[in-house]
Formats: C-alpha cells, sequence, structure tokens
C-alpha cells in the first residue's frame, strides 16, 4: 500500500495495511548531540528510523511588505488587503514549481498549510500588538471580523491557486490561539470572529474534493472542539501541549469517530528513559489504534534533551505496538 493510500485509509477508518509512521524531521543540532553519545559518523537516520514520506507545504501569509504599524481602523484595512496579493510569485515556496514536478511522481503523503490562524493573521507578534487585538474584540468588533473576513478571503484564493497545480491529502489550519491552560480567546468569540472567516477556505477545498480539514494546534483547545467540530474540522493535531486536558484517550471518548486524530504520545516521555517510554506507548497507543482514524506521533519536534538510546528505545517500542 503506497504512503498515501495508507494516510487516506486512516483518515477513513478503512483498512490500511498498517498505521502510518510520521516523523516531523530531526533537527541538524540533535544529530550532532546525538554522534556524541554514540550514533555512527555516517548513520543514515532514514533507514534507521524509516517513516512514511510526507511532504508540508507552506505558502507564505504575512502581508507583504510587512507593516511598521498595523491598520488599527476598519477604513485602514484597505491597505491590508493591498498587501495580501494571491497572484504574488512570493506567496509561494520558493522551489515550488520544482516541488510541483516533483509531487507528480513522488508517493508522499501531501499537506497544505492554509491558514495561520486568528492571532498570526492579525499581525500578533509580541504584547503590544496582541493588547490591541484584545482590546479590539471588545471595542471595535467590526475591525476584528472585517480583518478576519480579508484574511479568508485571500487565503482561499491562494489556496486555490495552489490546488490548481498539486493535489493535497490533507488542509491544516495552523492555530497558536493559547497556552497549556486554554485559549485565550473564548469559544464564543472563536465562533464569531473566527470560524465564520474560513468558511471561503472551506468551499476551495471541497470544491477540490480535500475532506481532511485537520485543526492543528499549540494550546490547550479542548474548549474549542465542539465548534470546530460543528463547522466541519475533522481532524486534531496538539501539539507541545502539557497535562492531561488533551489527552487523546478522553477526546476519543468524548468525540469519537468524528474526529480523527494526529499525535499524542507525549514528549516529556521521551526525557523520561525506557520506563516512562513504555508506559506511554502501550498504555495510550492500543485504544486509539483500535479505533482507527489516529496516527501516531509525538506531539513536538525531538530536541537535544532526549537521548539517542531513549530515542532508538521510542522508535523500536512504537514499532512493536503498531505492527501487532
Amino acid at each position: 500500500m503506497s504512503n498515501r493510500q495508507r494516510f487516506q485509509e486512516t483518515m477513513h477508518y478503512g483498512r490500511p495495511d498498517r498505521p502510518p509512521y510520521f516523523e516531523e524531521g530531526i533537527r541538524e543540532e540533535v544529530v550532532a548531540a546525538w554522534r556524541q553519545q554514540g550514533l555512527a559518523a555516517d548513520a543514515d537516520l532514514a533507514t534507521l528510523f524509516p517513516s512514511d514520506s510526507t511532504e508540508y507545504i507552506e505558502p507564505e501569509f504575512d502581508p507583504l511588505p510587512e507593516f511598521e504599524r498595523w491598520p488599527s481602523s476598519r477604513a485602514e484595512l484597505a491597505e491590508l488587503e493591498k498587501r495580501l496579493d494571491p497572484t504574488d510569485a512570493a506567496r509561494l515556496p520558493k522551489d515550488w514549481a520544482e516541488q510541483v514536478r516533483a509531487l507528480q511522481h513522488e508517493d508522499t503523503v501531501r499537506m497544505l498549510q492554509v491558514h495561520q490562524g486568528f492571532f498570526l493573521s492579525a499581525g500578533v507578534m509580541g504584547w503590544g500588538r496582541f493588547a490591541d487585538v484584545m482590546r479590539a474584540l471588545t471595542g471595535d468588533p467590526g475591525y476584528v471580523r472585517r480583518l478576519m473576513e480579508i484574511c479568508g478571503e485571500f487565503s482561499a484564493s491562494l489556496v486555490e491557486r495552489m490546488l490548481a497545480e498539486v493535489s493535497i491529502d490533507a488542509a491544516v489550519f495552523s492555530e497558536p490561539i493559547g497556552g497549556s491552560e486554554g485559549p485565550l480567546i473564548s469559544p464564543g468569540m472563536y465562533e464569531e470572529f473566527v470560524l465564520p472567516s474560513y468558511e471561503p477556505l472551506f468551499k476551495v477545498l471541497r470544491r477540490h474534493g480535500v475532506d481532511n480539514l485537520v485543526f492543528i494546534t499549540y494550546a490547550n483547545a479542548r474548549l474549542l472542539i465542539p465548534s470546530i467540530l460543528e463547522r466541519g474540522f475533522n481532524c486534531l493535531w496538539a501539539c507541545e501541549v502539557f497535562g492531561d486536558a488533551m489527552d487523546y484517550r478522553d477526546i476519543r471518548r468524548e468525540f469519537g469517530r468524528d474526529l480523527r486524530l494526529i499525535g499524542g504520545i507525549d514528549l516529556d516521555a521521551l526525557r523520561q528513559g525506557r520506563d516512562a517510554i513504555r508506559e506511554e506507548i502501550e498504555t495510550k497507543l492500543p485504544p486509539l489504534l483500535d479505533g482507527g482514524g489516529y496516527v501516531p506521533l509525538a506531539d513536538g519536534r525531538v530536541r537535544e534533551d532526549v537521548a539517542f538510546e531513549d530515542y532508538a528505545y521510542y522508535r523500536e517500542t512504537l514499532r512493536s505496538v503498531l505492527e501487532r
């Protein structure tokens, strides 16, 4: 079975030959640290730790050129529209033409980021702009609503342009909406200001037959799950969320097969040695795998504080559970 078929079978509760093996990539500084711990200089990580081929495609969503001062009123948002030009060549990955040609012949799971979420769309890169946006939610809701409409329409046009050249397996909506304590805006505000602005994207994706809609979040977004499910999302990918609020076993029990899951393996377990790794894999994964619609993956990229021997043990333990 091909990588793409395996992913689609998993996402549609079909009959994959095995669950997908995903890996977000090992950074060079991690490899350097592992070489000091015994990893051979000529070792090929792709051979040691094979995974299904994936391609994460990231267009450019920020205004071009960047703002020195973000528009602060509805009248000024006309300038934002000018700087969000979906036809600008700079919106595409630098090697886009080559990437398109390669993907025509490669068996790789294609994931396209289609939106960068509420706060980044609103220009939040620091506390000053964050405070402005939070005040606007109640002080000038029309401004926030129009800003998100502009970003949604722009993203839909850009994605339409890209899907004319390449087919994808999943659309990824990135949503860095808060932290481990929860989202920084209420579910009601999220439903009012954010989710309606995604509708143009949903229409484009439906038109191109893309039905895996992934909500990737770097926060405890538990409170938002009912809202995103109702709007049409069908897959959650939670990254680097501490605590038990986003335990995938609880989420699966509550939301069932309507919500596919990617990730869910606590990266902290990899830092804590073999006993913690074995407990994490052997207790958490079996019920998720048995239910289907699940792609196991650590909930963050491996860093230097994960020892090579522990990572190797993690991959071997993962393999043994997936191939039972």
